[in-house]
């Protein structure tokens, strides 16, 4: 069965390592601030200008002025920092940040990502999604593999306009965790109960698909 938007958060969040400074982009990346491991320290950015994101808030804990950079509210990690947008971004633009975990419309097996901007529809902007893949080392993409009608996003070529080019290294979707190598995307895991066939299908993409696939798990 395809993984819901909790459990590719939750997927997500074993990729964390212990000191990691971690971006978490709006949607489904949001939700890992729920699900870090609890024997590892690291610190969650949001470029509005919060080092130190926590979890989000039970309803007693709400602080309407204390938001992500998708106007959320959130908590704060013991020891946690404020600051203006300018230095927020001095840290994404200087490479301080060792992961930063996005969602996307497409992704290509260039590595490029499409993001932002659907052709028609109203947008509000890219925000800072393009100082992030130009910024961060180690970018994971949180996404759904095929669109509502079942056609792939993760594409030989993107077809909508591009939030960055040659920057994924890594996907997981609802169906499977993908790896980028040498212009084509490897299998390494596949939701449980999804077949390596359903992922090969819903793949637009050259995927190579090498022994047997283990299923996901989640601690």
């Amino acid at each position: 069965m395809a993984l819901n938007k909790d459990q590719i958060a939750q997927r997500i969040a074993q990729e964390l390592k212990d000191g990691y400074y971690v971006n978490l982009g709006i949607g489904i990346p949001t939700l890992v601030a729920n699900y870090v491991p609890k024997d590892i320290e690291i610190m969650l950015q949001s470029e509005n200008g919060l080092l130190g994101m926590g979890e989000f808030p039970t309803e007693e804990e709400v602080d309407a002025d204390l938001i992500n950079a998708g106007k959320q509210t959130v908590t704060c990690a013991k020891g946690a920092a404020f600051f203006d947008s300018a230095e927020s971004f001095a840290m994404i633009r200087g490479g301080h940040v060792d992961l930063t975990v996005l969602g996307a419309f497409e992704v290509d097996q260039s590595g490029n990502i499409a993001s932002w901007m659907i052709p028609g529809k109203l947008v509000k902007g890219m925000g800072g999604a393009m100082d992030l893949v130009a910024g961060a080392e180690n970018i994971i993409v949180a996404m759904t593999h095929a669109n509502k009608h079942g056609v792939s996003k993760i594409l030989k070529k993107c077809t909508l306009p591009l939030t960055g080019v040659q920057c994924i290294k890594k996907i997981v979707s609802d169906l499977a965790v993908l790896e980028l190598r040498d212009g084509k995307f490897h299998l390494l895991e596949r939701a449980p109960g999804v077949s390596v066939e359903e992922i090969q299908q819903k793949t637009e993409a050259d995927l190579v698909v090498e022994g047997d696939i283990p299923e996901m798990t989640f601690q």
